[in-house]
C-alpha cells in the first residue's frame, strides 16, 4: 500500500478551534514554516468565500505569518489564471476551508491549480484541509448520506483531488454520527481504510505512511479488508448491510497510525513506540511467565 504514503497533509474534522488555544491552526503553521511560511488558503468549497478566507487569514497573520495569499475560486477560469497559479507554486502551504467538497472539485479538477497541487503534494509541501477541504483530499469522496444504520440510502460518492489514494474521509464524524455512511462506504470496497475526524481534531499524514492525531476528539479508522461477510450487494434490495470481521482503531491525541501496516502506536514522546499487536505479545509472554 506504498500508494498511500507521499505527501504531508493536516487533514481537520472541521470546527477546528479558532478562539482559545488554536492548537491546530498552530500547528499548520509551524510546519507551514512558521515566520518564513508562504500560505495560500483556497475558498473555492464556498460560493462566498470571502469571509472564510479573511478569518484564516487574519488568524494565520496572527500567529506571524506576514506572506499569505487568499485565493477565492469561483469558476474554472480562475483555477488557470497564471498569477493564481504562480502563488500556488511559491507556497510553503496550502489551505483548503470548508463548504461544499463538490465544489472544490468541480472548480480545480484536471485545472492548472488542479496540477500544481499535485505537483506539491508530490513534493511534500504541507496541504491542510477543514472539513470539505478535508473530505477532498481522497481520490474517492464522501459527498452525502445521513443515519446511523449502515446501507446504500446512507452514501453518496464522487471523486475527490486524488492526493491520498486507497482512503475515505469523514469528517464532523462524532458530532453528525456519520459511523454508518463511513461503514457502507468502506464495504464497497474493502481495501479502502476509512478516516472518521471529530470536530477539532486532525491527522497529519507524512511521507512515511505514519500520521499523528492531533486535537481535543477522537479518530475512527476503520479496515474491512479482513472481512470475509458481505451482502453489499443486497444493499439494493433496502436491506441494511452485513459486513465482518471489520478492525476499528479509535484513537485520540498522542496515538498514531501507520497505514501501511495498519497498525496503531503511542508516540515515542509520549514515552511508548510500541504498536499494539508488539504490546499484545509481551502481555502474552508476562502472563506465561507469572503463571
Amino acid at each position: 500500500m506504498t500508494e498511500h504514503i507521499m505527501g504531508n497533509l493536516l487533514i481537520i474534522g472541521g470546527a477546528e478551534d479558532k478562539e482559545k488555544d488554536c492548537k491546530i491552526l498552530k500547528y499548520y503553521y509551524r510546519e507551514a514554516g512558521e515566520k518564513r511560511s508562504r500560505i495560500c488558503v483556497i475558498t473555492a468549497a464556498s460560493e462566498d468565500g470571502e469571509q472564510a478566507g479573511i478569518i484564516y487569514r487574519d488568524l494565520f497573520m496572527k500567529f506571524g505569518c506576514s506572506n499569505i495569499d487568499v485565493i477565492a475560486i469561483q469558476d474554472r477560469a480562475s483555477a488557470n489564471v497564471g498569477e493564481n497559479i504562480e502563488k500556488i507554486v511559491q507556497a510553503s502551504g496550502i489551505f483548503f476551508t470548508g463548504g461544499d467538497q463538490l465544489r472544490i472539485t468541480a472548480m480545480i479538477g484536471g485545472t492548472a491549480m488542479g496540477m500544481a497541487l499535485q505537483h506539491l503534494y508530490e513534493q511534500g509541501v504541507i496541504i491542510g484541509g477543514t472539513s470539505a477541504g478535508a473530505s477532498v483530499m481522497s481520490d474517492t469522496m464522501i459527498i452525502g448520506g445521513q443515519g446511523d444504520t449502515p446501507g446504500e440510502d446512507l452514501i453518496q460518492m464522487a471523486p475527490g483531488l486524488g492526493l491520498l489514494k486507497g482512503i475515505i474521509i469523514d469528517q464532523h464524524f462524532a458530532q453528525r454520527g456519520r459511523i454508518g455512511r463511513l461503514m457502507t462506504a468502506v464495504s464497497l470496497n474493502p481495501y479502502f481504510l476509512g478516516i472518521g475526524i471529530d470536530e477539532d481534531t486532525s491527522v497529519h499524514i507524512r511521507n512515511d505512511g505514519n500520521f499523528r492525531v492531533i486535537g481535543r476528539g477522537t479518530v475512527l479508522i476503520t479496515d474491512a479488508s479482513c472481512a470475509v461477510i458481505s451482502n453489499v450487494d443486497d444493499l439494493n434490495n433496502g436491506k441494511p448491510l452485513a459486513l465482518a470481521p471489520v478492525k476499528v482503531h479509535i484513537l485520540s491525541e498522542g496515538w498514531r497510525f501507520n497505514i501501511t501496516e495498519r497498525t496503531s502506536f503511542l508516540s515515542e514522546a509520549e514515552g511508548f513506540s510500541m504498536n499494539h499487536s508488539e504490546l499484545s505479545k509481551k502481555e502474552m509472554k508476562q502472563e506465561a511467565t507469572s503463571s
